[in-house]
């Protein structure tokens, strides 16, 4: 038989000429996630996923009054730390992310690495992380949409009844954005996002002309002696940049996914780092020099701009706060429902959680199923009478603890994905390593500080971790065709190569 092989013929060509009983192994008949819409999103609305998770502009309000009341101190160290561990994370996840198309990010990464059972944990514990830090956001919104009332002063009846209705009306719209489509979310997303950083960068900067604080940087990097503290306030400030890998949940939807998500992993945490740090320093300033009473208020930034310049300003910047949590709501809960949808089609979760909208081309089944949830829990928790800061600091707490339990796993992955196709490197197997570690540093420095003060945040995240691999194991056991089918991802179907350019999808 003459050889198809042609001078100049590029090598995926080669697949698309061999025989249907050759190509069967390497195209499959259909994407294992076939329903959401593939390769339909440019780079901009998928780094706009990951920006508007990782809410810059509602983090560089909250996160610093939360790090500075759990440390009284190390506020700027603690991000820059933060920053590090999670450049750290980013550098593994970007070579995975380079050579699979994923929709269910990191649990993919993991299932491909280190198996099916570690995946059903890292899957756990992401949509644990999502589904926690899409809570807080929805909180933060209602809390901050009730303190935008009451400094016009139309605040009328029961403060708690004007937080749950707003949580419930944000939670409402961000579920009609999500299954209407990822386009129309991601550009909701980036308009509202980028409006907000602009407010709160001109707000920040009119505070420090008008009211002139008293400036000390020598005050920036001091602190107490207790580096346990400072290791709390550093899972702390990392919940201000969780979510930056959201965009590997968008493998299947996006343009060029091999290019963009990896592009979108690397710069995320380096532009919004540079904003924290920024926007850090300042507060840390700020909030020294404030009232005791401003620094210990849950929205310490708008009572600031209340009390020393005006009432209106504080609205402004409420405003923006609002919109992006928002934001990070949406992003967030898109996230989380595609790593539902991939378990639903897995079997490791109800079938029905994997199915898309006919017309819309999402997964609708699973935003539907998690919207109720996120919406119900801050609703629940301002019901009992948690105060907004302490539902904030346990919300983010915990869901810091998914991610970064996500992000050990996928870590741990990257030597054995890249070993497994052959291309493993030393280099490789440091990186994972170096990081693992300091993830686990952090982390267990932090559940010791969390279980001598008396909180239960690490106890909660232990006992999902638990059911998580008890499940797998149970699944493992009665059901193994399930635990294979782990770790699909939008594989090349013979729609791809049939009536269409395959170099649209190789390059």
């Amino acid at each position: 038989m003459p050889s198809r092989r042609r001078a100049g013929w590029p090598a995926f060509a080669l697949r698309v000429r061999m025989p249907s009983t050759r190509r069967s192994r390497l195209v499959s008949s259909r994407s294992p996630v076939a329903g959401l819409s593939r390769r339909n999103l440019p780079f901009i609305p998928v780094f706009a996923q990951a920006v508007a998770a990782v809410a810059p502009a509602g983090a560089m309000s909250v996160i610093p009054a939360l790090v500075f009341g759990a440390t009284g101190s190390y506020l700027v160290l603690s991000f820059l730390l933060a920053m590090v561990v999670i450049l750290l994370v980013s550098s593994c996840l970007r070579p995975m992310a380079q050579r699979m198309a994923a929709v269910s990010g990191l649990y993919s990464y993991t299932a491909k690495g280190l198996g099916p059972v570690a995946a059903i944990t890292a899957g756990w514990s992401a949509i644990f992380g999502y589904g926690l830090v899409a809570m807080a956001s929805l909180l933060a919104v209602g809390t901050y949409g009730a303190n935008i009332l009451e400094n016009l002063g139309a605040s009328a009846g029961s403060g708690t009844l004007v937080v749950c209705s707003t949580i419930l009306a944000a939670g409402a719209l961000a579920g009609f954005f999500m299954v209407r489509g990822i386009r129309i979310s991601a550009k909701v997303t980036l308009v509202v996002e980028c409006v907000s950083i602009l407010l709160l960068a001109a707000l920040l900067t009119a505070y420090f002309v008008l009211a002139r604080p008293r400036v000390d940087f020598a005050s920036v990097f001091s602190g107490s002696d207790d580096f346990h503290s400072l290791s709390l306030g550093v899972v702390v400030a990392v919940s201000a940049f969780v979510g930056f890998e959201s965009s590997t949940t968008l493998g299947g939807e996006a343009q060029r996914p091999l290019i963009n998500i990896p592009r979108t992993i690397r710069w995320t945490p380096v532009v919004t780092g540079a904003l924290y740090l920024l926007a850090v320093t300042g507060q840390d300033i700020a909030l020294r020099d404030a009232p005791a009473s401003i620094a210990a208020s849950t929205t310490p930034l708008s009572d600031m701009f209340h009390l020393k310049i005006a009432p209106f300003m504080a609205v402004m910047l409420d405003a923006g706060i609002a919109g992006s949590f928002f934001a990070c709501t949406v992003a967030s809960v898109n996230a989380l429902a595609r790593t539902l949808f991939c378990m639903g089609r897995e079997g490791v979760a109800p079938k029905v959680i994997g199915r898309a909208h006919p017309a819309f081309k999402t997964p609708w089944t699973a935003i539907v199923t998690a919207i109720p949830v996120v919406a119900g829990v801050p609703i629940v928790m301002v019901l009992s009478g948690v105060s907004p800061e302490k539902g904030l600091i346990d919300l983010f707490t915990l869901g810091a603890y998914g991610y970064l339990g996500t992000y050990v796993l996928a870590s741990a992955s990257l030597p054995f994905f890249l070993r497994r196709i052959g291309e493993s490197t030393w280099l490789s197997w440091g990186m994972g390593g170096l990081t693992v570690g300091a993830v686990v540093f952090v982390v267990w420095n932090a559940v010791a500080v969390s279980v001598q003060e008396g909180n239960f945040q690490a106890v909660i995240y232990g006992a999902l971790i638990t059911l998580s691999v008890l499940y797998a194991q149970f699944l493992l056991r009665h059901s193994p065709s399930r635990m294979d089918a782990v770790g699909i991802y939008d594989q090349t179907s013979d729609s791809d190569v049939h009536g269409s350019s395959p170099a649209g999808w190789i390059k």
